[in-house]
């Protein structure tokens, strides 16, 4: 059984970087920019890979244990 520290932490990394991950993707489709004085693919590449390696190390941390 996991502890409820683990437990809270994954939970935390997986809502966040889903969230992380819709946020982007709907400014990206929008044409909205993602970051100040950023080009904005590379804005859109950068946060969309936090986002899935936020949301991975999550779930990660909620499967392992």
């Amino acid at each position: 059984m996991e502890s409820g520290p683990a437990v809270f932490a994954g939970v935390v990394f997986t809502v966040f970087g889903a969230v992380l991950l819709m946020w982007t993707g709907t400014r990206a489709w929008r044409g909205r920019p993602v970051a100040e004085g950023v080009r904005q693919v590379t804005a859109a590449a950068l946060t969309g890979g936090f986002g899935l390696v936020s949301g991975c190390g999550g779930v990660w941390m909620l499967l392992s244990g």
